[in-house]
């Protein structure tokens, strides 16, 4: 997973669309395959970071306490250990995904129909960047603000009445 977080998105969408995928299947699948690959392998690796670390931010004492009250290892993860670290992980994981959201723009490189792409078809055909690209921004600018009202609100319902240890 290293290799994801460690290249830059837009290098893993030619490395996917023109080699990966061309190399499994024997023929492109599409920019649309290539580009749903590319975005949700570069975003498992960061998930995958975000739930290694809310795990381990849970005191190792909860583990331990659960153990020692006859939980198995995973009951104590169920019932102990991920409640936590959900509250914990909910502000990056919802960065992550406003990051996702944002870098589906890098799609349009491949030819994939997304909202760049839709803008820069029309700046094409029109001449026009402002009427273009203005409304692009603005559906980004909504979208990302739907998330992070969803995610405020979350924190507030998992942090109501509770601390973290």
């Amino acid at each position: 997973m290293d290799v994801f977080r460690g290249t830059p998105l837009f290098v893993q969408i030619f490395i996917i669309h023109f080699a990966v995928i061309p190399g499994i299947f024997g023929a492109s699948q599409g920019p649309v395959v290539s580009g749903v690959v590319a975005l949700g392998l570069n975003s498992a690796a960061y998930v995958a970071e975000i739930f290694r670390a809310g795990i381990q931010s849970v005191a190792r004492g909860q583990m331990e306490a659960a153990r020692s009250l006859g939980l198995t290892h995973w009951q104590a993860m169920r019932y102990v250990i991920l409640p936590q670290a959900l509250r914990r992980v909910l502000p990056p994981l919802t960065n992550e995904f406003i990051a996702l959201l944002k870098d589906s723009s890098l799609l349009a490189a491949i030819s994939a129909p997304e909202l760049t792409f839709a803008a820069r078809t029309i700046l094409g055909a029109t001449l026009r960047p402002w009427e273009a690209f203005l409304p692009v921004a603005f559906l980004y600018f909504l979208l990302t603000t739907i998330f992070t009202q969803v995610s405020y609100a979350l924190e507030r319902r998992f942090a109501h009445g509770r601390s973290d240890e």
